[in-house]
């Protein structure tokens, strides 16, 4: 689709390039990422107000490294280049870029020498500013009609300006948190720079997207998965308020869920919002061919194989649906594919997305794939979701079966649900629930000794996971008020036969993992 109050982000490979385009939506403007290789097809689609060209790990000295496309170049549209955005920026209008001996990497200071568009309200000429570099090469000589406005110890191009073609390129990254003013820097550029409004809403979204999705859908039937979590539901009421009973939903309850939930999920879709809904009661299937795997990889496979197939069965059933509806959100598409057009390193594989369609012979419908997962927690709130169910903390597909680190077994899984529900019951109570981007138990595979009256007892070990995030590439520890922890690990023993120890996970994300596996 045409978006012409949009900002099209052209991605050289960056580990950041997600956040550019979370600042600009921030300032209220729509904005889309693009592999440089595909930017000039990206481009003519949109006919974007702008152009934002990430940083990345090649260099622009290397023969083959990437370039911007010449469309874009000559658009005559604002750019805004950043770190090897700036560079590519900068060889390819007739500068020059030098190999770096060393680099500048991590807090560096800029000083401002002059004023531009882009510093407008923000930096002023003389005042020195925090900023995050990460960068080898360097601007060695400015291309004809650019000129310096800024410049650190490691970087004297660190910030260029030519104000009459709207072009503006800097070293550092105005897109992390450990540069404080660059979200104020992005949104000059979208707003100020490229003359847009910055009134893109979700209610905007809402309205466009159900118009797509009936365009898309005519008069077929789309079928989707449920999975209990959030993407999956959002994605489902939206569907459902664009096309009505065209919808059946499957839930395949694969007994891997938290306490309480296969029965919320049942409510709010049957009795809440009318949507035909398939609840298929899977959990003897799953459990038994868990039975004896304990390495997670294994245990992720074989409840993403089953799913499948007991989802293709029930849409089997249904009959006529030529339309598969999926939860895809927008990180999922932005990692399907990196800079260099190849698949990006699996960490972990995800059971809800790949192998359905093709299988299934189906045309895909994403309704979510254009948002982060904070903006479908917008659009839930939009489309009248109630907030216990958009505001829950992410759950994996797999469920507790990842949380169950081992064999799984339907004791295992009781034991976690009961503690994990203790919990989540505290943290609510406690008011800390909205400041904790995750909190979960995790039953672990070992045993200890303890004493619980008078007896000797030899019980599982449980471990208790919360973490902060913004959009959990990386994360920290909760750091609990004192009482907390010991209050939580009290009423687990007493209260969950089988659980005689709690232990807390301090680990932050990288070096480790959110969840355990």
């Amino acid at each position: 689709m045409e978006h012409p109050d949009s900002i099209l982000i052209v991605d050289f490979g960056s580990q950041v390039t997600q956040l550019i385009a979370r600042r600009v939506r921030e300032a209220g403007v729509y904005s889309e990422i693009a592999p440089f290789q595909s930017a000039a097809d990206a481009y003519e689609r949109m006919r974007p107000a702008g152009v934002i060209l990430s940083g990345g790990p090649a260099s622009v000295v290397d023969e083959g490294s990437p370039r911007i496309p010449d469309a874009i170049l000559e658009s005559g549209k604002p750019i805004m280049g950043i770190c090897y955005g700036q560079q590519a920026l900068t060889q390819q209008l007739g500068g020059a870029v030098e190999r770096g001996m060393s680099g500048e990497f991590g807090s560096a200071f800029v000083d401002v020498a002059d004023g531009c568009q882009l510093f407008d309200g923000v930096w002023g000429e003389g005042e020195r500013h925090r900023v995050w570099m990460s960068h080898g090469d360097h601007v060695a000589a400015l291309a004809p009609g650019f000129r310096s406005v800024a410049a650190s110890a490691g970087a004297p191009y660190a910030v260029i300006a030519d104000d009459e073609r709207r072009m503006y390129a800097m070293q550092f990254h105005p897109e992390v948190v450990h540069t404080p003013d660059g979200a104020k820097l992005i949104a000059n550029f979208a707003r100020h720079v490229c003359g847009l409004t910055g009134d893109w809403t979700m209610a905007e979204f809402r309205a466009a997207k159900i118009q797509e999705i009936r365009e898309q859908v005519g008069s077929g039937r789309v079928i989707c998965g449920l999975s209990g979590g959030v993407d999956s539901a959002v994605a489902a009421v939206l569907i459902h308020e664009a096309i009505g009973e065209q919808l059946t939903c499957v839930f395949v309850d694969h007994g891997l869920m938290r306490a309480g939930e296969a029965e919320q999920v049942v409510s709010l879709f049957r009795n809440h919002y009318n949507i035909p809904l398939v609840h298929v009661d899977a959990e003897t299937l799953f459990l038994s061919g868990l039975a004896g795997v304990s390495d997670p990889e294994l245990k992720r496979k074989f409840i993403g194989k089953t799913f499948i197939d007991v989802f293709e069965a029930e849409a089997r059933k249904i009959g006529g649906a030529e339309f598969l509806a999926q939860g895809t959100l927008y990180p999922d598409v932005i990692e399907s594919v990196s800079f260099t057009g190849g698949p990006s390193v699996t960490i972990k594989s995800h059971h809800n997305v790949g192998g359905l369609p093709e299988r299934m012979d189906m045309k895909l419908v994403e309704p979510l794939r254009e948002l982060f997962k904070d903006e479908v927690r917008v659009l839930g709130r939009e489309l009248g979701l109630p907030q216990a169910f958009v505001g829950r903390h992410p759950f994996p597909g797999p469920g507790l079966a990842i949380r169950i680190p081992g064999e799984v077994t339907k004791e295992r899984c009781d034991i976690l649900r009961r503690a994990d529900a203790i919990y989540l019951e505290e943290i609510r109570l406690a008011g800390l629930y909205d400041a904790i981007w995750q909190a979960f138990a995790v039953l672990l595979p070992v045993r200890t000794v303890g004493v619980m009256g008078d007896a000797r007892t030899y019980d599982h070990v449980l471990a208790l996971r919360a973490v902060t995030s913004t959009d959990g590439m990386t994360a920290e520890a909760f750091d609990f008020p004192g009482d907390f922890l010991p209050r939580v690990s009290t009423r687990i023993v007493n209260e969950v036969r089988g659980v005689n120890r709690v232990v807390y996970d301090y680990t932050s994300k990288p070096p480790g993992t959110i969840e355990w596996e």
